[in-house]
């Protein structure tokens, strides 16, 4: 196996993307937060004293697509074209799934800009309950979905 991030010393450095042609690339990646039923409860009936619980996670999520090259040191800064985050909720489960959703006409994909969009949005949900909820875990952050560019679709297997 080889990683493409490394020079034939093996020192990091950021791949050399200009001869590639640019192409449609989106990637769909997700985060799961769980949390007290009653916390979640009070995000989805608007309860939370800190605010719109998932309205300032989306925009977390959003605004952190956009910064993903400053975050992220080897990645490219990227043009992007549309970021959506949504939230799947279970109140029974104690459960927010996080999709972020991100497409660019770029010369490389887009699944950091979408991982970095979940996991965001799931640490600004953490950030705004962690007052009445110490217990709040977040996990399973994957890439479900890309496409565009040389390497083609991928889309992940049920867990």
């Amino acid at each position: 196996m080889s990683f493409n991030h490394f020079d034939d010393k093996g020192q990091a450095i950021m791949v050399d993307v200009s001869a590639k042609s640019p192409t449609m690339r989106t990637a769909r990646a997700a985060a799961t937060v769980r949390l007290k039923a009653e916390t979640l409860a009070a995000i989805l009936d608007g309860g939370v004293a800190k605010g719109d619980v998932l309205g300032v996670a989306r925009l977390a999520g959003i605004a952190a697509a956009k910064k993903t090259s400053d975050l992220i040191p080897l990645s490219h800064p990227l043009a992007i074209h549309h970021v959506a985050v949504e939230f799947v909720t279970n109140r029974t489960a104690g459960t927010i799934v996080i999709e972020a959703t991100v497409r660019a006409f770029e010369r490389t994909g887009v699944e950091m800009e979408a991982m970095t969009a979940a996991s965001v949005a799931a640490l600004t949900v953490y950030d705004m309950c962690k007052g009445t909820d110490k217990g709040i875990a977040i996990s399973d952050i994957a890439l479900l979905f890309k496409e565009g560019g040389k390497s083609g679709t991928y889309q992940r297997e049920a867990l």
